[in-house]
């Protein structure tokens, strides 16, 4: 008897069919053509037919040309790092779709010369904190701190810090570290706890650069402690840098002791660096704000270059400051009580084998602020079996498991997600409507 395989369409001809050759412009070749040899491979193995190859190779196609997988962040942790810290708006989205292409990022397109680099997203940082001289953007916190210490403090200049300001902000990063790096002397003054202004002003000196305030934004002291505020350190002869790290532009009423630009630029620092992908909600990115001709020196320096933002981050971030309130923003505004009714829907529309529980949860600001900020949320509560199933399904939903029971937190899920969570949680328990 013939052996049915010998029937395995070659290679060629399974690429030839139309769906797989429209999936070659979308994905490319080497994609497609690896699906399609998987799907052979299963007919040698004996589980399809010969006949069979072509749909089984279009059923093993990605859904896009990057290993990377949109995820529903059921975590209750606003600002995830693993998950990519913040999530883009549409209009980000839709303003990174339009830079993807050839973009007037460099050229006047009213003189027919060239413009200055991502004037849209810098005039719309500088709308937004008014009180700062002058704005400028590189490509993340940590780079936006080092462009003010290589350039302020070059020639092993001193850069004058707390002891308990020497922070660790996750991954073995340590701001100590940086600043060495890039060609600092530290010269470090009070103790872990405790810190005075004559202990700044005993080490300024003509040899000091600046005195840097950093915001210990994924930790909290409390006790025996002191520190010494911006606008203290103003009256020390020496500029003040802080580094605030999340990127809050303005006040916000649930984050009371979170600084944010405008409040320490009022209170005298001469500069200001921060992330933008943190509680701005933007795009990985470092904002520089601060005195107009510092910011200038700091644009003009060579190193400068190499820390320069891309057109689709200045796109993201423009239509972050400009457009609607972004995902990172609206999750910090979101209330108990409507959460508890989206999450009421969500349960009556699942089945009764999957035991969901509307309970109170808590959410955290996450991405190293607000450590000690509890965020009023909603979660449904199911079976800790079910936590795999929606971490590997499509889309994937990351929860968090307590006490033995999966925790889907509402405070980070849109309510455009609710129905992918629904239909998420029925595939996970095999209970989906066929």
């Amino acid at each position: 008897m013939p052996d049915p395989r010998r029937g395995i369409p070659r290679t060629d001809q399974v690429l030839a069919e139309p769906r797989l050759r429209a999936a070659v412009d979308r994905l490319g070749t080497r994609l497609v053509k690896e699906a399609v040899v998987a799907a052979q491979q299963r007919c040698r193995d004996g589980e399809i037919e010969p006949a069979a190859v072509v749909d089984h190779a279009v059923a093993l196609l990605p859904a896009g040309a990057t290993t990377l997988r949109r995820v529903v962040n059921a975590t209750g942790v606003v600002v995830h790092t693993n998950l990519g810290r913040a999530p883009l708006s549409r209009a980000a989205v839709d303003a990174v779709s339009t830079a993807a292409g050839a973009t007037d990022v460099e050229l006047d397109l009213a003189t027919g010369r060239r413009g200055r680099r991502g004037r849209g997203a810098l005039e719309a940082l500088a709308a937004q904190v008014p009180d700062a001289g002058a704005v400028h953007v590189v490509n993340n916190g940590a780079a936006a701190l080092a462009l003010v210490t290589r350039v302020l403090a070059r020639g092993g200049r001193s850069v004058v810090i707390a002891r308990g300001e020497l922070v660790e902000i996750g991954d073995g990063f340590r701001i100590p570290e940086l600043l060495e790096s890039v060609g600092a002397r530290l010269r470090e003054v009070g103790t872990t706890n405790r810190v005075r202004l004559s202990d700044y002003a005993t080490a300024v000196d003509s040899d000091t650069a600046f005195v840097l305030k950093v915001h210990p934004s994924n930790f909290t002291v409390s006790g025996f402690t002191s520190s010494v505020s911006v606008r203290e350190l103003t009256g020390l002869g020496v500029p003040v840098v802080a580094d605030i790290g999340s990127g809050l532009l303005a006040p916000h009423p649930r984050l009371p002791n979170e600084p944010d630009a405008t409040s320490v630029l009022r209170a005298g620092a001469d500069l200001v660096t921060a992330s933008g992908d943190k509680l701005l909600g933007g795009p990985q990115s470092g904002l520089l704000l601060g005195e107009a001709g510092l910011v200038e020196r700091l644009r003009r320096d060579p190193f400068a270059r190499a820390l320069r933002v891309d057109k689709l981050t200045l796109a993201a971030l423009e239509a972050t400051l400009t457009g609607p309130t972004p995902p990172v923003p609206a999750a910090l505004a979101r209330r108990p009580d409507d959460l508890r009714h989206r999450a009421r829907t969500i349960c009556a529309a699942l089945p009764a084998e999957t035991e969901p529980e509307v309970i109170d949860s808590e959410g955290v600001v996450g991405g190293g602020g607000a450590p000690d900020v509890a965020l009023p949320s909603i979660a449904i509560a199911l079976p800790e079996r079910l936590s795999g199933p929606l971490r590997r399904g499509e889309p994937p939903v990351v929860g968090r498991l307590e006490r033995g029971r999966l925790l889907l937190d509402l405070l980070t899920v849109a309510p455009e997600e609710d129905d992918h969570l629904v239909d998420a949680v029925r595939r996970a328990a095999g209970l989906e409507e066929r």
